[in-house]
């Protein structure tokens, strides 16, 4: 069996990481790509443990060399038709840096726009 394209590692979780990642997952390319929630708490291997997938976003390209966070992001953007102008654009610096910053930028504001989503959607919030 081969190798897939890329492999997206994300909080399963969270209902704003839900939502992205199945607005990506309805595109055709996708079927190409492994999706791991790794809020399932399984094995992941090769460097990446399940703590430091839940905070922050990650893919692992066919080559096996792991992304995170803006790299990530634009990864996932160029293997998807429809983005990957988008992902070529903010995988060339300063853009990429830019897109990481921004990245940076919002984890701290994660976990409450997480409450607010589970509220939107009448989700039982698991930090209670």
């Amino acid at each position: 069996m081969n190798s897939p394209e890329l492999t997206v590692y994300f909080d399963g979780s969270c209902p704003l990481c839900r939502r992205e990642i199945a607005l990506y997952r309805r595109l055709p390319a996708s079927q190409a790509l492994q999706w791991v929630d790794v809020s399932a708490g399984q094995a992941l291997g090769q460097g990446l443990s399940c703590d430091a997938a839940m905070r922050r976003f990650h893919v692992r390209e066919a080559s096996g060399r792991l992304l995170s966070g803006g790299a990530a992001f634009a990864s996932l953007w160029r293997a998807l038709p429809g983005w990957r102008v988008l992902g070529w654009v903010f995988a060339w610096p300063p853009l990429s840096w830019l897109l990481e910053l921004s990245y940076r930028g919002f984890l701290p504001l994660r976990p409450g726009l997480q409450r607010l989503a589970r509220r939107w959607t009448r989700e039982p919030d698991a930090s209670q």
